[in-house]
């Protein structure tokens, strides 16, 4: 009679309200306004975090262009893969499911070859450098503009650190790295930079990541540790190798083709927010996690 009483109260606290919420990653990020009394809807898609500065930063473009517009515009922000992994949200936004797309850089390429410039081994490898780039008006322009023509538009990044290795077992020099079977991203620069580096490797979407992790069909990941530490890998590659070849960065587009009119107006009040948003210096706490042993 006992155990039937304690299983009748676990059942009843499992349905008590807030129990559904509180396993809910998002519950805290919750908009402080109601958006049903919007006159326009602006989907927008991230993979990442928002433990991460450079994606939590969409909540604040969300609720600052509420704000601008009146209630008129709701950004609909949806990070951690919710509407999938890079490569389908990026079809999204070419047929105008979607309206924007905060994009790692190692994606972004498959929008336009040239937005690969910054993962070039060592080209942009630190944040003064990744600076530089943001400052220049004319050469952000051009860097761009490939996008621009296929009715993309790049608004801006937002930087999350410098990548390097995550490993099951230490890695001090290319020969050791030689062992390892790297994840990378679906993006044709890294490809080449693996096939150039003589490296095992596989592609894969980052929603199957911690799977393949757990299971060892990889045994090692191409991230910064940030990105590594937010989503709990160094509990399973507990080594780090800190390499800084390119900066981690979310790119911010824009479906320029999609509405015009009245919902045009609205949504470059969006890029105009975005646009003043800077490349957000990466924080450290994530790396004092780093195992070195």
């Amino acid at each position: 009679m006992k155990q039937k009483l304690m299983l009748i109260l676990f059942v009843v606290l499992l349905l008590l309200p807030g129990s559904a919420t509180a396993n809910d990653p998002m519950a805290e990020w919750q908009p402080k306004f109601d958006p049903r009394g919007a006159e326009h809807t602006y989907l927008l898609s991230c993979v990442g975090h928002p433990a991460i500065e450079g994606v939590r930063v969409g909540f604040r473009i969300r609720d600052r262009i509420w704000e601008e517009t009146n209630g008129r515009l709701f950004v609909d922000y949806r990070p951690m893969s919710q509407l999938g992994g890079e490569m389908d949200v990026i079809g999204k936004l070419r047929m105008g499911a979607i309206h924007g797309m905060m994009s790692s850089s190692v994606a972004a390429p498959n929008v336009s070859p040239r937005l690969g410039l910054v993962n070039l081994p060592f080209l942009v490898g630190s944040f003064d450098q990744l600076q530089q780039l943001r400052k220049d008006a004319e050469l952000f322009e051009e860097y761009g503009a490939e996008a621009l023509r296929s009715g993309i538009r790049v608004v801006d990044f937002t930087a999350y650190g410098g990548y390097g290795w995550a490993t099951r077992t230490p890695v001090t020099s290319l020969e050791e790295a030689k062992g390892v079977i790297f994840r990378i991203a679906q993006a044709p620069v890294n490809i080449d930079m693996y096939r150039a580096w003589g490296l095992q490797f596989t592609v894969m979407p980052w929603p199957d990541v911690p799977q393949a992790l757990q299971t060892g069909v990889i045994t090692g990941l191409d991230h910064t540790p940030t990105v590594t530490g937010t989503a709990n890998f160094f509990n399973t590659a507990k080594h780090y190798t800190q390499i800084d070849y390119a900066q981690g960065l979310y790119i911010h587009f824009d479906q320029r083709t999609l509405v015009a009119a009245p919902t045009r107006r609205l949504c470059e009040k969006l890029c105009c927010a975005l646009s003043q948003k800077k490349a957000t210096r990466p924080g450290l706490q994530v790396r004092s996690r780093i195992s070195e042993k």
